[in-house]
């Protein structure tokens, strides 16, 4: 039977937590670094179609074909390890701790950024023939998103920040679902399918997902956008990733974790 039922599933997700804060230091980061690198060139792709078709829902729809394609090699994003990782520390497994936790974090974390960072100059290097021309219109795009996800939020003050906030809450929500989805079945196409639906509701969306603005911005800065690195962590990537690491963890992790493994008492009739 492809389908696993959630009690299984969820002890998968456990399972994949503890083999994460166990993993070395080298497959960490290499396993990081390609999970950026190929989200990277899914958010290029997808703004590439709606540039192409000036219509964003369609590069909602394709852009799940990064998504699919770095979970189904085994590579690991930091919105799905937010989610995974302290479900083996809550469920008390052997040897794992806090600090394994956190390490794990950092680990994809740098891995992630660095990957990213790779695609938005190589990238940025096709958009421009090796920077002796302007930007073409995805590299112009892409500088547009830039200053309007960070100076656009900067406006507003505290107001702004606690939305970007918000927004990337609802993105770890949506991204998680999609992580489990990979778990909840045993064939490739059901894990695409499982994987497709919440990934294209993120991105349609718009939501901030602190991995894929690993590599706007810096692409945006390289573009030409105008707005400085500080802008960017301050007005995006700070808020977006505590915004990825509650959402995910409150709304998806923890919620099948506490009503799957650590079930309430059977009601009784007597």
């Amino acid at each position: 039977m492809s389908y696993l039922i959630p009690s299984e599933f969820v002890t998968k997700m456990v399972d994949a937590g503890e083999s994460k804060i166990f993993m070395s230091t080298r497959d960490t980061l290499i396993r990081a670094y390609m999970a950026g690198a190929i989200l990277a060139l899914a958010a290029v792709f997808a703004v590439a179609i709606t540039v192409q078709t000036n219509s964003p829902i369609f590069g909602a729809i394709l852009f799940p074909v990064g998504f699919c394609m770095l979970y189904l090699l085994g590579f690991d994003l930091l919105t799905g390890v937010f989610v995974l990782t302290p479900l083996a520390w809550i469920d008390k497994r052997a040897g794992v701790t806090l600090s394994g936790v956190l390490r794990n974090w950092g680990l994809v974390f740098i891995g992630n950024f660095l990957g990213a960072l790779t695609v938005a100059v190589m990238m940025s290097i096709v958009f421009t023939y090796g920077f002796s021309v302007e930007p073409d219109a995805v590299g112009k795009k892409l500088a547009g998103i830039g200053e309007a996800r960070t100076l656009g939020y900067a406006k507003y003050g505290i107001a702004g920040w606690f939305t970007i906030f918000i927004r990337g809450m609802l993105c770890n929500w949506m991204v998680s679902t999609g992580v489990v989805g990979a778990m909840i079945s045993t064939s490739v196409s059901g894990k695409v399918i499982a994987m497709w639906m919440p990934i294209m509701l993120f991105f349609g969306m718009t939501f901030e997902h602190s991995v894929v603005n690993m590599f706007l911005f810096p692409s945006g800065l390289i573009m030409g956008g105008n707005f400085s690195i500080a802008d960017y962590f301050i007005w995006n990537e700070i808020p977006t990733v505590l915004g990825n690491l509650i959402g995910g963890l409150a709304f998806t992790g923890l919620t099948l974790y506490s009503t799957h493994i650590r079930t309430a008492p059977k009601r009784s009739f007597n």
